[in-house]
């Protein structure tokens, strides 16, 4: 068997029906899905790194686990914008979108065009994607400066009321992330926060609460403090 044949076959032969039952109870597509566990597919994927013809094989078998160790597999050097969108179109499920913006789109070099191109659609996946990548920036990026970062708050202020689901949680999940990447941006992402807070909109008020209950928390003070001199020692030295 090839490389993919020996993949499907892997996970066919530890599906678990349990699980399948318990990814549909937290809103995740069920219709082709083995019900094999992430860390388990993290294992898989140790053993077929930056394969890009494997990634598109098996995004293209529409398996639920089968995509998501794409995202882990391919090499983001090689992956195209006509790919991003191709792919991104196919999000049907939150973990699909998130596991692929954190473990793949985050990594190529159109990943700040497309996210901002991405916050202006209206699918609600796709603009979840855009969210989420910025979070995911927040969190992988440490190259990039403030200025960037500054740039995403008008968009999450902009899309702050947008009520669905998986498109609120990512506004959220956002500014979250960019509030704790270090004390500037902490400053502006509380601030904003306190002002969605006081919003007239239910959605942008619930955004702003939480963003303003998590980043005053103790353990993300701490956090963000530690991380902060840590990046000015490294500039010092």
């Amino acid at each position: 068997m090839n490389n993919f044949e020996n993949i499907i076959s892997t996970l066919h032969a530890n599906a678990n029906p349990n699980t399948v039952k318990g990814m549909e109870h937290y809103g995740i597509k069920v219709l082709k899905a083995f019900g094999v566990s992430l860390p388990f597919l993290r294992d898989i994927a140790k053993h077929y790194q930056n394969d890009h013809p494997l990634a598109i094989q098996l995004w293209d078998s529409g398996f639920h686990e089968a995509r998501m160790l794409a995202t882990m597999v391919d090499d983001a050097s090689q992956v195209t914008e006509e790919q991003m969108e191709a792919w991104v179109l196919d999000f049907d499920s939150w973990d699909i979108c998130d596991q692929c913006c954190s473990n793949l789109f985050d990594k190529t070099p159109f990943a700040l065009k497309k996210l901002m191109e991405w916050t202006f659609r209206d699918e609600e996946y796709v603009k979840r994607a855009g969210f989420v990548m910025m979070a995911c920036l927040a969190v992988h990026s440490t190259n990039l400066p403030d200025t960037v970062f500054e740039g995403f708050l008008p968009v999450i202020v902009r899309e702050s009321t947008d009520p669905r689901n998986f498109v609120c949680k990512a506004v959220n999940w956002a500014l979250r992330q960019i509030g704790k990447r270090d004390m500037i941006l902490y400053a502006k992402a509380l601030e904003i926060s306190r002002t969605l807070a006081n919003s007239t909109d239910k959605t942008a008020r619930w955004i702003g609460n939480d963003a303003v209950k998590e980043l005053q928390g103790t353990t993300a003070i701490k956090r963000m403090l530690k991380k902060d001199n840590l990046l000015k020692d490294t500039r010092e030295k």
